[in-house]
């Protein structure tokens, strides 16, 4: 029967967003169904909703929103972004790369806040060739191929401790995945920006290059933080919002601006509620049901576990799914790279239809598109890697 509440949680959430109900509403609707549901008490569902504003968990994504926001507005204010854009323009020639290019570079950044950086240049690259839907997408799923597979994220980390598999390894497998995310993007979205980004070709890539890395320093100084010296993220932004005062002269009554307009209000109160939504799904301790409920299913025990990584990271995001259902699989089947690689690849596909994914919510916002739309473009292509994927895993077994 919970199983079956869960169901009815997510086809409210999805009805909301299909009649174009904004965010906030369907969250929301979600989060009242959920409680009446599972009975949650009212105290409870306080709590919850308390420990999102003093856990550190959830307060650095909020924090780590707000901190880069701030510095997006730095750069704005100092054109860096789209200097950043023409040195691109000089290096690659090529639109196309451009865009897909600076969306992984800034898919290093482990920090749903970088989608807002990944949105702004992805959009000055493809305004008139792209609608809304399709910016959108291309910003979230080119910015999402690093998280599939690089160590500097927490899902990566937790199933290759889980799974016992080695880094070099698990690199290795995921290189025809990568592949495939990138093939898929192009394919779809893409292909439909020009080659061409209408700039002289350089007369000398190399001055391009060290501007490029002069526009974009305050990106270089966070990622070589977070991966050189294990700063987290909101201290490494700090850092570089400190280091971007000093450097680009910005005064106090520019920082009093940039302080107020950084504060997006429906950005933030739509994360913090998603947040919520999450706190109260992993209360009623539905996904420790799941396994038990697609064990009967009429499968191979491989695409059971594929589907209960799919549905529990659908519902309550990566970790979760991870922490639940790796050591239950590779119990189950012949462990080693191959099944780590298939399950971290069913989950990154999950993970980009979640309603429960801040970051889909920050590119929603940022495009003014609603998150079913983004999920409704992104769902097809999310379905077509699984199964390509499945195909992928059998042949690994034979080698």
């Amino acid at each position: 029967m919970q199983i079956l509440y869960l169901g009815i949680v997510f086809c409210v959430i999805i009805a909301l967003l299909a009649f174009r109900r904004p965010l906030y509403q369907a969250i929301l609707g979600g989060a009242l169904v959920t409680a009446v549901l599972f009975r949650i008490p009212p105290a409870e569902i306080a709590g919850r909703a308390g420990s999102v504003l003093t856990t550190w968990s959830s307060v650095s994504v909020l924090l780590s929103l707000y901190m880069i926001t701030f510095l997006q507005r730095i750069l704005e204010s100092r054109s860096q972004i789209k200097l950043a854009q023409q040195d691109l323009n000089g290096i690659f020639h090529n639109r196309r790369i451009n865009t897909a290019g600076a969306s992984l570079f800034i898919g290093l950044l482990p920090s749903a806040a970088s989608m807002l950086l990944c949105s702004d240049i992805v959009k000055d690259a493809s305004d008139g060739y792209l609608d809304s839907r399709e910016q959108a997408f291309v910003a979230s799923w080119f910015r999402h191929i690093p998280e599939s597979t690089l160590p500097t994220y927490t899902s990566v980390l937790l199933m290759m401790n889980l799974a016992g598999v080695e880094t070099a390894h698990f690199l290795l497998g995921m290189m025809i995945p990568v592949i495939t995310l990138f093939a898929l993007g192009y394919v779809l979205c893409l292909r439909k920006i020009p080659t061409d980004p209408g700039t002289p070709v350089s007369t000398s890539k190399a001055h391009d290059l060290l501007h490029l890395f002069q526009h974009l320093w305050s990106l270089v100084l966070i990622l070589a933080l977070i991966l050189g010296f294990g700063f987290q993220v909101v201290a490494s932004v700090f850092v570089a919002i400190a280091a971007c005062i000093i450097v680009y002269h910005v005064g106090f009554g520019e920082m009093k601006t940039m302080f107020l307009s950084a504060f997006e209000k429906k950005m933030l109160s739509n994360t913090f509620l998603v947040l919520v939504l999450k706190e109260l799904i992993a209360y009623t301790g539905v996904l420790e049901l799941l396994p038990e409920a697609m064990e009967g299913l009429p499968l191979p025990t491989y695409l059971v576990f594929a589907l209960l990584f799919f549905v529990a990271t659908t519902v309550s995001g990566s970790t979760g799914a991870i922490a639940m259902g790796t050591p239950l699989a590779f119990a189950a089947l012949p462990g080693g790279m191959p099944l780590m690689v298939y399950l971290m690849c069913i989950t990154h596909a999950a993970s980009m239809v979640s309603p429960t994914h801040v970051c889909l919510v920050v590119a929603s916002d940022y495009f003014h598109v609603t998150l079913g739309e983004l999920v409704r473009k992104t769902l097809p292509v999310s379905l077509a890697f699984c199964a390509l994927m499945t195909v992928y895993y059998n042949i690994l077994l034979i080698f």
